[in-house]
């Protein structure tokens, strides 16, 4: 009998991993989420369930938005991969390559779940919405760069208004698809100015119709954040009227179709040329009924006066009879100015000095003040004797000083010196 060769604990455990990949290399497997733990390195564990049986398993990070996003609790999905062991605790777990929901109604159930979870985030307020422009300059669009989609746009905006249109090309389904919309949005909000591709006033994203799967990378929760934090209007067109997508709540206008955008980001030319010939109309009317009713009124207040042109002729005959008169009152009160001038210019001349010193009287002083007696002139050497026709200078003899009794005026021995007036 040959002997069993020994093996060690991690021999069997590789041999088990190998055996059981090789067997289950490539599986799809139907469960119920359940237990979700999402590490710091990014892996995100959890567990597929039914009602008899529960399955480990892993996604790595890397992974796309799509399947990490499919990976809610309580979801049933369809994942695809591979199964393998985990030889440190001796269990086996399935490697996660893709996962989506499985069926409609696991689809609608994610969809609720992530609505109700952005809308509480604030991402569907009306607030937070901006106005579209009138009339933009450049118009964004981001879809398929293949099919009627970019056609009708196109056709529609030539149409009403034609402007620029500045297409970003993108995938509108499947794998990939909702991170190259969110890509899109971000790069028209990134454009710098005055460069050769214009940043665009407003933004369309748009496709066709098509079931729910088809439109689910609108869902995507990095299309709702994305199309949130555009600094750029956003008009969405997904699927047709009765479609409904996350992008539309979070969209600062909705449109039914992508026809339907069009018309929304410009209005029509002719129309817009139309109402400005009405409105050019209805103000010539409103000036021309305003200056009607304007003369009528003034017809009707010229007639309540008796004779208009007699009123004011007879107001400048006022006017000249007042200032015929004003004319005479100021003659007469410069006559009466000048008489009293004169008067009082004879006064003021009868009472000047000048006036006395002309009957012979003289006006004594010495360089400081006027002398009025003998004994004050006595008493200053030299002395200034003002005539009304010019000035003496005087020098007063000393008297002796032994002579007594003496008559004042015989003291006053002088020499004098004319002076020019």
């Amino acid at each position: 009998m040959t002997e069993q060769p020994i093996l060690s604990v991690t021999e069997i455990s590789l041999s088990l991993k190998a055996c059981v990949e090789q067997v289950f290399g490539n599986i799809r497997v139907r469960g119920e989420v359940s237990d979700i733990k999402r590490a710091t390195s990014g892996h995100i564990y959890f567990s597929l369930k039914d009602k008899d049986s529960v399955l480990s398993a892993i996604c790595w990070r890397g992974k796309s938005a799509a399947t990490t996003s499919a990976i809610q609790e309580g979801l049933e999905i369809i994942c695809s991969g591979k199964l393998s062991t985990y030889p440190g605790r001796s269990n086996y777990q399935m490697i996660i390559e893709t996962a989506e929901p499985a069926g409609v109604g696991a689809l609608l159930k994610l969809l609720q779940e992530r609505k109700e979870r952005l809308e509480k985030e604030g991402l569907f307020d009306p607030m937070h919405k901006k106005t579209i422009p009138f009339l933009p300059e450049v118009i964004g669009v981001i879809t398929s760069p293949t099919g009627a989609v970019i056609r009708d746009i196109i056709h529609r905006i030539s149409d009403r208004f034609p402007r620029r249109i500045i297409l970003w090309p993108v995938a509108v389904q499947g794998e990939g698809a909702a991170e190259q919309i969110a890509a899109a949005i971000k790069g028209f909000n990134n454009l710098p100015a005055n460069k050769k591709i214009p940043k665009p006033d407003v933004l369309i994203v748009a496709r066709g119709g098509g079931s729910l799967e088809d439109l689910w990378c609108f869902n995507e929760e990095c299309v709702a954040r994305a199309t949130y934090e555009s600094e750029i209007p956003i008009i969405s067109a997904v699927g047709h009227e009765t479609d409904t997508t996350l992008i539309d709540y979070v969209a600062d206008l909705r449109a039914p179709t992508p026809t339907g955008a069009a018309e929304k980001a410009v209005p029509v030319r002719l129309e817009l040329n139309n109402l400005l010939i009405e409105k050019e109309n209805l103000l010539k009317t409103t000036l021309i009924r305003n200056l009607t009713e304007k003369r009528l009124r003034l017809s009707s207040i010229t007639q309540a006066f008796p004779n208009l042109n007699e009123i004011i002729q007879y107001i400048i005959q006022k006017l000249d009879d007042k200032t015929e008169r004003l004319h005479y009152a100021f003659k007469m009160l410069l006559y009466h100015r000048t008489e009293s001038f004169k008067n009082l210019n004879r006064l003021l001349e009868s009472y000047s000095y000048h006036s006395i010193l002309k009957r012979g009287f003289a006006l004594v002083s010495n360089q400081k003040q006027i002398l009025t007696s003998a004994k004050q002139a006595s008493k200053f050497p030299h002395l200034t004797l003002s005539f009304f026709d010019g000035k003496i200078n005087v020098n007063q003899l000393k008297i002796n000083k032994n002579s007594t009794k003496q008559d004042p005026d015989e003291q006053l021995n002088f020499w004098s010196t004319p002076q020019k007036k």
